[in-house]
């Protein structure tokens, strides 16, 4: 798939009306509590974010993606959700979405918002009748109830685990007051898990989904896509078999795990889409979904979501190998499917990849600890910054000045890739993992559920520097929900903005460029003589060049219009990525 045009070439109201500007998109995540607070209440809102367009408009992207605004309990950082058409109080209320909506749209930015389709929460007003009501009522139909194992429904229905840690059942107290039947939760026990062979379930969702997109939405992150459909036939497998078989040769790549990546899961994106093209231009969706490279196009395909989330340059050391390997198979696979692919390096879920790529590199680790988590076989998961903040953060294990080279260096690659690229607030800013949160101060349940095995994501979620003073570096007026460090101060917007060479100020370049320069969706590797530097071309007569090695290298012929870091000599240096425009 191409695109004939370079999006540079179209007007506001053309780009708002393409059908197909989601192939190439720069696409900015907000975590919204930690964006922007625009009444010191020490918590971002939509104010916040509706006051800071004219910054999004600078950077130079196509599109916002909205984390959870939803009202919520924060059992999990917003994904745990009571109203799925209304908005948290403390964020705002519909008007302030409207306004917010309104103005990225005045902007030419597209609103792209998460859906959290596999589970509510435990407020949600369903699960309250649930609990209230009898065995076998319809209210408990909408979610996943069973009796208990033993002699008295004492053992929960399996052994399996959830992704926080613990059982993945959870009893309840029955309205008599007697011990019960249990619920199942794939994530916190807040996040009870819906009954999708329930049509009432999918009918809601639909009626949210058309809520969203009649607001103006303009398309759907779709959060544990690969979840929803479950077959908890008895008997049901035991934990050890369930982890021998994500370790084994098939890694459940026939879709037969019980509650991950089930065929049957299809059936729902289909009826949405059919939703999605009622519109003009039709909604988009990207998955989250973290199954096997083999069973991602079918989330992808045209009849399905459009779209699915690749994290493999995420989970990659940085390597030239490994990025080439990466950036090949996911073209070709894009190609095959008809979908754009993605490109990600952060997001509100991981270390922040300026920390990863200044640690040592890593190895091929398991991707997960348990049955909930374990779906496909043992994955490569890069530079281990999980492993280093669980060990203390050590500073002389970090080297900050790398790690930022080469994150400008990934991230200057990654644009000038074909597809879209996602991006993750404060990313623009070079910031790295706030490792220095004190226990008590920390929020994100898998700390304290699965504590010595998850140190949490708190540390990505630290809200915004604006300003290098200030209680919260002009994030608010008053402190900020987490922590923010000291050294938060020389990353600053404020601080680097107009600033040449500041990561601001490259990102803003790149992104105009980047603009200007994208056509079809294709590259072609130029041989280059070394394993450590990656060269292609794009149509257009631009190139890219990374050098990973140590020693610089000669650039091809023709202007450089960005590079990550300074030339040496006319050289590339270590770690750094420039574009190169030929007869420029």
């Amino acid at each position: 798939m191409s695109t004939s045009a370079t999006t540079a070439n179209l007007s506001l109201s053309e780009r708002m009306a393409d059908p197909n500007w989601w192939r190439q998109a720069a696409v900015y995540q907000i975590y919204p509590r930690s964006f922007a607070d625009s009444n010191g209440d020490g918590i971002g809102d939509l104010k916040g974010i509706t006051a800071k367009v004219p910054y999004l408009k600078d950077l130079g992207i196509d599109a916002v993606w909205l984390s959870p605004f939803y009202p919520s309990a924060l059992a999990d950082g917003g994904y745990d959700v009571d109203d799925y058409r209304n908005v948290d109080p403390k964020l705002g209320t519909l008007e302030d979405f409207d306004e917010m909506a309104a103005a990225l749209h005045a902007a030419g930015i597209k609103l792209v918002v998460d859906i959290v389709p596999n589970h509510s929460s435990d407020r949600h007003e369903w699960f309250k009748e649930a609990l209230a009501s009898p065995k076998g009522s319809a209210a408990r139909g909408r979610y996943i109830f069973r009796d208990g194992r033993g002699e008295n429904g004492e053992l929960p229905p399996s052994d399996w685990d959830s992704v926080f840690g613990g059982p993945i059942w959870e009893r309840i107290t029955e309205p008599d007051g007697t011990p019960g039947q249990w619920y199942m939760h794939i994530f916190a026990k807040e996040q009870p898990d819906f009954n999708w062979e329930n049509p009432e379930i999918r009918e809601d969702f639909l009626k949210t989904l058309r809520f969203w997109s009649d607001r103006g939405v303009d398309g759907f992150r779709i959060d544990v896509a690969h979840g929803m459909a479950k077959d908890l036939s008895e008997p049901m497998p035991m934990k050890a078999d369930l982890l021998a078989r994500a370790h084994g040769t098939d890694g459940f790549i026939d879709g037969s795990h019980p509650f991950w990546d089930r065929d049957e899961v299809h059936e729902v994106y289909a009826e949405w889409r059919k939703l999605f093209n009622e519109y003009n231009p039709p909604r988009t969706a990207v998955a989250e979904a973290w199954v096997h490279e083999s069973r991602r196009a079918r989330y992808a395909s045209p009849e399905g979501l459009g779209q699915a989330f690749n994290f493999d340059l995420l989970q990659s050391d940085f390597d030239a190998a490994s990025f080439k390997k990466i950036i090949t198979d996911n073209l070709v696979a894009a190609a095959e499917s008809g979908a754009s692919s993605t490109w990600v390096f952060s997001n509100h879920d991981v270390v922040r990849h300026a920390t990863r790529y200044g640690l040592p590199k890593g190895g091929a680790v398991a991707q997960g600890t348990n049955a909930a988590q374990d779906v496909t076989a043992t994955k490569p998961k890069g530079q281990d910054g999980k492993a280093w903040l669980l060990a203390g953060a050590p500073a002389g294990e970090l080297d900050i000045e790398l790690g930022l080279r080469r994150a400008r260096a990934a991230s200057l690659l990654l644009l000038a890739l074909p597809g879209s690229a996602y991006l993750y607030q404060g990313e623009e800013l070079g910031l790295r993992e706030v490792g220095e949160i004190p226990d008590s101060e920390r929020q994100d349940p898998s700390f304290f559920r699965n504590r010595g095995v998850e140190i949490g994501r708190d540390g990505c979620r630290v809200p915004l520097p604006w300003t290098p003073e200030g209680p919260s570096f002009g994030f608010g007026e008053g402190s900020a929900h987490l922590p923010q460090p000291e050294w938060f101060a020389d990353y600053a917007v404020s601080t680097q903005e107009g600033v040449d060479g500041s990561t601001l100020e490259l990102y803003r370049k790149a992104l105009r460029l980047r603009r200007e320069l994208q056509t079809t969706e294709e590259l072609e590797w130029v041989e280059t003589g070394t394993p450590d530097v990656l060269r292609f071309s794009r149509s257009g007569g631009w190139e890219t060049v990374t050098n990973f090695g140590t020693d610089p290298v000669e650039l091809p012929e023709g202007a450089v219009v960005v590079s990550s870091g300074p030339l040496e000599g006319g050289k590339l240096p270590s770690d750094t990525t420039a574009w190169v425009v030929r007869g420029a």
